[in-house]
């Protein structure tokens, strides 16, 4: 079955019968099912919002599946979807899908400051307010959506270049300390890390806030200045480049404005991965991140795309996360890990494909694409 119920100019949302999804026999549901369970734990207190699917209906499904086994059987658990969820292809600008990849970087680190550890991550500030873009502050720019409290009212924020310079210094803002400034600007590109602390244990942090300002890729920067080809701008080849061009490097990286800034978030079962937006821990190639303006957290999404090996990925994936370049109905940040190899996987991964959204039954998508 084809059937498209909400055409537009830049967007058609197909209904799909579940033996049109390639690999959907074949999948591990369990898996997935042990994914998208974990969003009734936080239920009562972050409740999913109607953008893309009916929060109510998604509520109660997921409510339904905290009834049963964490450890349902692959076939239990592809009936129990198939039951509750019917499928939609998203096809937006008369495109496929499109999904990067992100990880959970693991590095050494202190909570106090010391010769080797050095370069810190920052706490929230107590002057940074967040605003409605739709009715900003006289003078600011809506597309910032953080700013600076001041006496004569908001201000944009310090941005990477001044913060780096000491805007913050001295206000006891710093929750932990790692050795290598590049492996703190990855962490902010990630929005989550996992540090071995000096002082024994683990430290888990993850995204709070942000300075507000635009968010700027230095692969393309380095393409610019010719330091890179295009098609090659890798994280991999990035983090080389930056340690080869050490004097360079801090130039470079501060053309990217965004800064972001922390909080500590432990995740009990140390097999997943950080504490994402919709309040539940990642869970390696099951977790997705989304446009979170228009899709709903906790909903599946089966993706058909392709590895930067060029092998299959066919997977159902639960919306559990969000980031500022991921943008549009049919755009996909999957959830790859933590530590070095999977970061060299996300580091790379850049493909088209196939983003199906299930949506609860006897309801209907709704994906707006005007922001």
């Amino acid at each position: 079955m084809k059937e498209s119920v909400a055409p537009s100019r830049d967007l058609t949302i197909t209904a799909l019968d579940y033996s049109s999804l390639a690999g959907w026999d074949d999948e591990g549901h369990g898996a997935a099912f042990r994914a998208f369970r974990r969003g009734a734990s936080v239920l009562s207190r972050h409740p999913p919002k109607s953008h893309s699917v009916d929060a109510v209906a998604l509520a109660t499904i997921l409510k339904r599946a905290n009834a049963l086994p964490a450890d349902l059987p692959d076939n239990h658990a592809r009936a129990f979807f198939e039951a509750e969820f019917a499928p939609y292809e998203i096809v937006s600008d008369g495109g496929t899908g499109f999904f990067t990849g992100y990880y959970e970087p693991i590095v050494a680190g202190s909570r106090i400051r010391t010769d080797r550890f050095a370069t810190p991550l920052y706490r929230v500030p107590d002057d940074l307010v967040a605003f409605d873009p739709a009715s900003p502050p006289p003078g600011l720019d809506p597309a910032l959506r953080f700013a600076r409290q001041t006496d004569k009212g908001p201000v944009a924020y310090f941005d990477r270049d001044e913060i780096e310079a000491g805007a913050l210094a001295g206000r006891g803002l710093e929750l932990v300390f790692v050795a290598d400034p590049v492996d703190a600007f990855f962490m902010h590109i990630q929005g989550a890390a996992r540090i071995d602390l000096a002082e024994g244990g683990t430290m888990r942090v993850s995204y709070a806030a942000k300075s507000g300002h635009a968010y700027t890729p230095i692969g393309r920067v380095l393409i610019e200045m010719g330091a890179l080809e295009a098609g090659k701008a890798t994280m991999d080849a990035i983090r080389q480049w930056l340690a080869a061009n050490p004097d360079t490097a801090a130039v470079v990286m501060r053309q990217n404005r965004s800064f972001i800034f922390f909080r500590e978030a432990p995740v009990e079962n140390p097999q997943l991965g950080p504490i994402a937006a919709a309040k539940v821990p990642l869970a390696d190639g099951r977790s997705l991140a989304v446009d979170r303006l228009l899709h709903t957290f906790h909903c599946p999404v089966w993706v058909e795309t392709s590895l930067p090996d060029g092998k299959s990925f066919r997977r159902l994936m639960i919306a559990q996360d969000t980031g500022s370049a991921i943008v549009g109905p049919a755009r996909g940040d999957i959830f790859f890990g933590s530590g070095a190899a999977a970061g060299t996987i996300a580091g790379s991964m850049a493909s088209k494909g196939r983003f199906v959204l299930l949506a609860p039954r006897g309801s209907r998508p709704n994906v707006n694409p005007q922001r």
